[in-house]
């Protein structure tokens, strides 16, 4: 029988697990919904601990944070590289 928790807030609410596949699974009360797609979750004191985790930025957002180069960013030489011979 699962513990019950005399700390819990009258905000809380029961929700049904329920199978997905081989997982348990739950849904979350819409008052409760989380702003993330992805959610890290760990077991601490006997409770199940969900926690959202913040995307990654893309390649993308992350080019489009930098400033521009200016007009004074130095030419860089680019000699082409000395021939070598291969047997």
């Amino acid at each position: 029988m699962p513990a019950t928790y005399p700390d819990t807030p009258p905000s809380a609410r029961r929700a049904r697990l329920f199978r997905n596949g081989r997982n348990q699974a739950v849904r979350i009360p819409r008052e409760f919904e989380l702003a993330a797609d992805e959610v890290a979750i760990y077991r601490e004191d006997g409770r199940l601990v969900v926690v959202p985790v913040e995307r990654s930025p893309s390649l993308a957002e992350v080019l489009s944070r930098l400033a521009p180069l200016g007009e004074d960013f130095p030419d860089i030489a680019d000699p082409p590289s000395a021939p070598e011979e291969f047997l």
